[in-house]
């Protein structure tokens, strides 16, 4: 639809419109759905996720969050979110990590979503990081978030969370999770992974050149700024 608009002449359609046909009579008869990135059988609304609960201090709210967080200007700022998987294949899941101005993504195997459990795997992935390359992460408010203390007391790490319905607010690990499911649909069998297998798909996005980021990968970016931080 883009591409189009930037035609000096010529047939036009905005986005909606390819959506609507998509999820039409149509579509669904042709099963279009299934040439989508995400391969969503249905059509979500946009802010269709619900308020799950999880009580946030107003200190940790995303209101508050520095506005340098917000302009990308630091490193070792992260967003967090779970990938979660059919019900059939039992409770494990993964949490997606991904620092705001690197795009780079860490990914840490849960077997519940319990949230020490969460917690704890994301504690042993940001933990083997410098100080300075993890010093906050924003969550949107699951349960699972629920004991983002343990990060501040064991780590220093702050914790800030979105608005209710509002994931956008984390649009890096939204977007990223988006490309993960390419490789990670949701009737995957984690089990059916291997560690191997799963840090070698993690691999493949952080080695994939950005637009933002001036062509340049995740990865690259990432030895970038460790090299300039151990000079």
């Amino acid at each position: 639809a883009g591409h189009l608009r930037r035609r000096s002449s010529g047939p036009r359609l905005c986005h909606e419109t390819i959506y609507r046909h998509v999820y039409g009579p149509d579509g669904r008869r042709d099963e279009l759905f299934r040439l989508l990135p995400t391969g969503r059988r249905r059509r979500r609304p946009r802010f269709a996720r619900k308020p799950r609960g999880l009580f946030v201090p107003e200190a940790n709210t995303i209101a508050v969050r520095p506005t340098t967080i917000g302009l990308r200007t630091d490193f070792g700022h992260w967003e967090g979110d779970l990938v979660a998987f059919g019900k059939e294949f039992g409770k494990a899941n993964l949490t997606s990590l991904v620092e705001r101005k690197s795009r780079y993504l860490l990914l840490a195997r849960n077997p519940s979503r319990h949230s020490a459990g969460v917690m704890s795997g994301i504690a042993s992935h940001l933990g083997k990081l410098p100080p300075r390359a993890r010093r906050s992460i924003t969550f949107d408010r699951g349960t699972e978030f629920a004991f983002f203390s343990t990060l501040k007391r064991d780590l220093g790490i702050d914790s800030w969370f979105c608005k209710p319905q509002a994931p956008w607010q984390k649009g890096s690990v939204e977007n990223t999770n988006g490309w993960l499911r390419r490789f990670l649909p949701r009737h995957t069998d984690l089990a059916t992974v291997s560690e191997r297998d799963l840090q070698a798909i993690g691999e493949r996005i952080n080695a994939t050149p950005r637009k933002c980021l001036g062509f340049r990968s995740p990865r690259e970016v990432l030895e970038e700024w460790l090299s300039e931080e151990t000079r």
